[in-house]
């Protein structure tokens, strides 16, 4: 089945992409953590909702945030341990087709990631009218290098050139 993206800017020299489709965890959730993670390096996305799973940092909550309790320095957000869980492996996922591409995985940058309410199907039991948590997620890395790789390029095509200058006149 070929997916149909939410967005149309995708590079496939320099970017790598997945989607988790019907994923049973919260869309709320997962809407929350994408904005957590968005333009965020891969590794330190990671990072960060490792810290979540662990309890130590909260996901700021910025669109469902009726009734919740405030954190500490970021406002009111929770602890979404299972929609962070899937969504780490989500991101490995990405790491790995990125790998596979050829991509250096240390230069990985979380461009596109979005969540999408999926079809809840209707659970079976008693209480018949009941539906399951469904959510599509789709992740888009792209390979960009940092400011400070490309002084340090510059800084040696600089070099290069001024020993060159340096024989040729010699």
């Amino acid at each position: 089945m070929v997916h149909k993206y939410s967005t149309q800017n995708y590079n496939k020299e320099t970017m790598a992409r997945v989607v988790g489709s019907s994923l049973p965890i919260s869309t709320k959730f997962s809407v929350e953590i994408c904005h957590f993670i968005r333009n965020k390096k891969l590794t330190q996305a990671k990072k960060m909702l490792q810290c979540v799973v662990d309890r130590t940092r909260a996901v700021p909550f910025k669109i469902f945030n009726k009734d919740l309790s405030h954190k500490t320095k970021i406002g009111p957000g929770r602890f979404p341990k299972n929609a962070a869980l899937k969504i780490i492996e989500l991101l490995e996922s990405a790491e790995s087709n990125a790998q596979f591409k050829g991509l250096n995985t240390s230069d990985l940058t979380i461009t596109h990631i979005c969540a999408h309410l999926a079809s809840r199907p209707w659970r079976y039991g008693r209480q018949r009218r009941r539906k399951s948590k469904r959510t599509h997620i789709e992740i888009i890395v792209e390979e960009k290098k940092s400011k400070e790789d490309k002084k340090q390029k510059e800084d040696k095509k600089q070099k290069e050139e001024k020993k060159n200058d340096r024989k040729k006149t010699g």
